[in-house]
């Protein structure tokens, strides 16, 4: 069998006396040709981020009736504390906030005085530290942003106080249109999940990773990050029996730091209900009123 290519195709139209549209196609089938070449070569190069697309996750919070799970989120808190914090700041949270998680003011206000924090200046114009009160935000852990990019290969992490509701990923269509009757709005939550439980994936095979970096097919940004891998098995151990794993950790703090970024969502919800069964009965009392006015009117 002869082999059939551009080049061949337009060769044999030379016999019709067509040379000028024979020596353009060759000139294009050969551009083409060292295109493909080109591109086959950096196969292995994304050119979208993320690679992957973060999974759609069941979240007690999801829907329009969700509501928090407050043991899920006291689970979240202490991976926070325990392994994000060292890293991530969350400049927006009082620790007053958490006594809607579940916690007394007592255990509030015990909580807050295991941090300290900046606070003056005294009587002599000095600065000086003091054990946080409940009124307090959790402090940095880092002075200064300037700190916070030398400690981490130039790059300061981001403060999680709104990381939930400021990364997503965008759902292509048709699926953003069903996302309006479904409520969905967990597109944070769900990109945290997956970029912590992202490590243990390889980079396929040609594809280069920077020294220094990690790969994940589900940062949102790039290939790989600078963070390494946070979390592993039994880091932080549970008082209430929950699986010790990477994928209910990051389950966990994912949670709290929706939370974090909304905690008046259920609120927010009961809120929107009760407009809509207003709004339905009001709707309601309108059309009988305009039938029991307009009744005797002849038309």
């Amino acid at each position: 069998m002869k082999d059939v290519t551009m080049k061949n195709i337009l060769k044999n139209f030379a016999a019709f006396g067509i040379a000028p549209l024979v020596a353009l196609g060759i000139a294009f089938a050969s551009t083409m040709g060292g295109a493909s070449a080109e591109e086959g070569g950096n196969a292995a190069e994304p050119e979208h981020f993320p690679i992957h697309h973060p999974k759609q996750e069941k979240w007690s919070f999801a829907g329009p009736f969700g509501t928090y799970d407050k043991g899920q989120l006291q689970r979240g808190l202490k991976v926070y504390k325990e392994v994000c914090s060292a890293c991530h700041s969350m400049n927006l949270v009082a620790f007053r906030t958490l006594e809607g998680l579940g916690y007394s003011p007592e255990q509030v206000k015990a909580f807050a005085a295991e941090y300290e924090v900046e606070d003056g200046p005294n009587a002599d114009g000095e600065m000086f530290t003091r054990k946080a009160i409940p009124t307090d935000h959790f402090p940095s852990p880092f002075p200064n942003a300037a700190a916070a990019a030398a400690a981490n290969n130039g790059a300061a992490p981001p403060d999680f106080s709104l990381i939930a509701k400021a990364r997503g990923v965008e759902r292509g269509f048709p699926t953003f249109i069903f996302d309006i009757f479904t409520q969905y709005a967990e597109a944070g939550p769900d990109y945290i999940h997956a970029l912590l439980t992202g490590y243990d994936e390889q980079p396929p095979a040609g594809m280069q990773i920077a020294e220094g970096t990690h790969y994940n097919p589900y940062f949102i940004s790039a290939k790989a990050l600078a963070m390494a891998k946070p979390l592993s098995d039994d880091q932080v151990t549970y008082d209430d029996g929950s699986p010790q794993t990477v994928d209910q950790y990051a389950r966990d703090v994912s949670a709290f730091l929706m939370w974090a970024a909304e905690p008046h969502l259920e609120d927010r919800k009961r809120t929107g209900f009760r407009v809509i069964i207003f709004l339905i009965l009001f709707a309601g009392l309108v059309y009988v009123a305009k039938r029991s006015i307009w009744s005797d009117v002849k038309h």
